[in-house]
C-alpha cells in the first residue's frame, strides 16, 4: 500500500473527513482490520484565509510548497491537496517539491465524464468560480460549467469562510444553498459540482434535484485507488 500524503487544515472540518473516507474506503476494499497509510500536514486555515483574501497567491504558493516538503520528508509517495481553490497555486508549488499530487478537478472530472455528463454548475469559494483554473481544468474534459450570479456567489461564499470553515452548519444557509442549486439546473446544469471540501457539510443528494459531486469524497476516493492500484 503506497503512502498518502494529506496537506490539509483548509479548513480541518474537510481535512477530518477525508481522513474518515479514505480509512473506510481502505477497510471496504481490503477488509479485516486494514486502514490506510498516511502522512499529513496541516496548515493554520487563518494563514490562508488571509492570504487568499489579500491576494497573496505567491505566498500561498510557498505555504503549499512548504507543506508538500513536509509530506515527502515524512514518506509520503504521493499527495492529495485538501482544498479546492488552493489548487489555483498546486501547479507552482508542485514544481519545487519531488511530489506527485492526485488533481481534485482531474477526479472531479473522470466522475462527470463517467456519469455522461457535459454540463455542470460549480459551487464553490469566489476564488474557484470566478477564477479560471478550475473551469479551465474540467473544460479540458470537455465539461462546461455554470456558475451562480453575483449575488449568489457572494452568499456561497460567506456561508464557506464564515460558517462552514467554523463547523456551523445552518438550516438557513442549506436553504439558500438549495434555491441557487435549483436556480442553477433551471440555467441547463445537469449536475452540481461541490466545488469547496465543506459544502458536503451542508448539502447533499436529497437537496438537489439532479446529481451532486461531492469533490471530498470522489478526490479522497481517487487516493485510494492509487494507494492500493
Amino acid at each position: 500500500m503506497r503512502v498518502i500524503g494529506l496537506l490539509g487544515g483548509m479548513s480541518w472540518e474537510s481535512t477530518a473527513e477525508y481522513y474518515r473516507i479514505i480509512n473506510q474506503e481502505v477497510r471496504r476494499r481490503i477488509g479485516g482490520q486494514h486502514s490506510a497509510r498516511i502522512v499529513m500536514y496541516s496548515v493554520d486555515f487563518d494563514d490562508v484565509a488571509q492570504l487568499q483574501h489579500a491576494g497573496d497567491w505567491d505566498g500561498c504558493t510557498d505555504l503549499l510548497a512548504d507543506g508538500a516538503r513536509r509530506l515527502k520528508a515524512g514518506g509520503a509517495d504521493f499527495a492529495l491537496l485538501c482544498t479546492n481553490t488552493m489548487h489555483k497555486v498546486l501547479p507552482q508549488a508542485e514544481s519545487d517539491v519531488d511530489l506527485p499530487f492526485v488533481h481534485i478537478a482531474d477526479a472531479t472530472a473522470d466522475a462527470i465524464r463517467a456519469a455522461g455528463q457535459t454540463r455542470v454548475a460549480l459551487l464553490g469559494t469566489r476564488f474557484t468560480m470566478e477564477h479560471d483554473f478550475y473551469h479551465a481544468r474540467l473544460a479540458d474534459s470537455g465539461i462546461e460549467t455554470l456558475i451562480p450570479g453575483d449575488a449568489d456567489r457572494e452568499t456561497v461564499h460567506r456561508v464557506i469562510y464564515d460558517e462552514l470553515v467554523r463547523g456551523v452548519i445552518s438550516g438557513e444557509s442549506r436553504q439558500e444553498y438549495v434555491r441557487i442549486i435549483r436556480a442553477l439546473t433551471d440555467r441547463g446544469a445537469e449536475g452540481v459540482v461541490l466545488g469547496c471540501t465543506e459544502i458536503p457539510l451542508l448539502v447533499g443528494p436529497a437537496d438537489c434535484p439532479v446529481p451532486l459531486f461531492d469533490t471530498t469524497r470522489i478526490h479522497a476516493e481517487a487516493a485510494v485507488d492509487r494507494a492500493l492500484a
